[in-house]
């Protein structure tokens, strides 16, 4: 093969790459986070410990993962993704090891909590959308985007039946032993991802660099003053929410209900396998669509089915049926919200302002995640719980959909 046909191959071989990168390694961390509800009846019985200790231990990661990760982005549009995509993978796996040997809420604070929390900042949604959103242009960002969701979302059709079946043969360490298995995939499949540090999407001839010159205080002060944005990321804070209570309190909701404790992991993986579907297909209707638009009816959506499914009583069906659904309006909105991102700013900074956003939404997964289980200890019901989650819902679809998704004037002026 000549150089010119190297150099004419080469890109399209980094792409794919990175894009496989990514989408294994968001399917290896995102799988294992939303399956640790799973943990919640096993580990408090064994530890000796409150439903509200454990979702605290989640609640931190959550929190630590959202307060870290505007830091992390800036640091891989510093240095690049693959650094800190690596060492997140490693700092998961460690997460995993100190939470096997707790021995109370401390253990699972520290191991659970913090280290898992950051290591979900260096290898979930804002990093591997980021690296991907490089790799590609314009036109095709926002269905590669879902694509690249929908593959990471496989993660809970793989983890959370991995992590029932070993709970019930061998006990709740031995299933974290197993996730240190898919750990050991997702280190590859992080290194490949950083691939993106070096990959620029094709520009056509004429078009201006919108990102030449900018800095990250120049970026931020553009981000405060764009009404839009603050709107979306103050919106994001209902995703957390309910996707977290729902990932976080669904198994110990359907154990109170009576129903078998594999329907939650059933559900859980349902939800994984339709949300593949649901983030290609929000994806590619971000293409077409306003997506704020498809962002704040995806809010009104959830609030209304988690409405239908706790007023009626909980059955293997029914619960099966809302998993399908909640699925297909699952992670769907990071594509939606990253993509925002770069039609408002541009892509310099995309990992720092969509991390900035998603401090918000892990504020939301704090909330969903303890606040849930202390008002289940206090109340000894779900039911105030989910009435907040859906008031919050529909209150933030609504904004959303009014949202300003103009571009700033520096991006509006190279285009024009």
């Amino acid at each position: 093969m000549t150089a010119a046909a190297q150099s004419a191959v080469r890109p399209s071989t980094q792409t794919v790459a990175v894009l496989t990168g990514a989408s294994v390694m968001l399917t290896m961390s995102m799988g294992m986070r939303q399956s640790f509800g799973l943990f919640v009846a096993p580990t408090t019985q064994d530890l000796g410990i409150a439903v509200a200790d454990f979702t605290l231990a989640l609640a931190v990661q959550n929190f630590v993962w959202g307060l870290t990760q505007p830091f992390i982005g800036a640091l891989a549009d510093r240095y690049g993704c693959r650094v800190v995509s690596v060492l997140g993978s490693l700092l998961f796996a460690a997460g995993l090891v100190v939470t096997m040997a707790a021995t109370g809420p401390i253990g699972l604070m520290i191991g659970l909590g913090v280290l898992i929390g950051l290591a979900m900042a260096c290898t979930a949604l804002s990093l591997a959308l980021a690296a991907s959103a490089r790799a590609v242009s314009a036109a095709k960002r926002s269905v590669v985007l879902g694509g690249v969701s929908a593959a990471g979302s496989i993660g809970t059709f793989i983890a959370a039946p991995l992590a029932q079946s070993l709970i019930e043969s061998h006990g709740w360490q031995m299933a974290l032993v197993g996730f240190l298995g898919l750990c050991a995939v997702m280190l590859p499949a992080a290194f490949f991802a950083g691939a993106g540090d070096k990959t620029a999407p094709p520009r056509a001839p004429g078009i201006v660099d919108v990102d030449e010159g900018l800095t990250l205080k120049g970026v931020l002060a553009e981000a405060a003053a764009h009404r839009g944005y603050v709107v979306m990321a103050v919106a994001f804070f209902v995703c957390g929410l309910q996707l977290v209570f729902l990932t976080t309190h669904l198994p110990a909701y359907l154990a109170l209900c009576g129903q078998s404790p594999a329907l939650g992991a059933q559900a859980l993986g349902v939800i994984g396998a339709f949300n593949a579907l649901g983030c290609y297909l929000l994806g590619w209707l971000g293409g077409k669509f306003p997506k704020h638009v498809l962002l704040g009816w995806v809010y009104i959506l959830r609030s209304c089915f988690i409405v239908a499914y706790f007023m009626l009583p909980a059955t293997p069906a029914s619960t099966l049926i809302f998993a399908a659904v909640m699925g297909l309006l699952w992670l769907g909105v990071a594509p939606l919200v990253n993509g925002l991102i770069v039609q408002i700013f541009g892509l310099r900074y995309v990992a720092t302002l969509s991390g900035i956003a998603f401090f918000s939404h892990q504020a939301g997964s704090f909330l969903g995640a303890w606040g849930g289980g202390l008002l289940f200890d206090m109340l000894g019901s779900y039911d105030l719980a989910w009435q907040i989650g859906v008031a919050i819902g529909m209150t933030a679809g609504i904004f959303q959909v009014f949202m300003d998704d103009r571009p700033t004037a520096r991006v509006a002026a190279a285009q024009a």
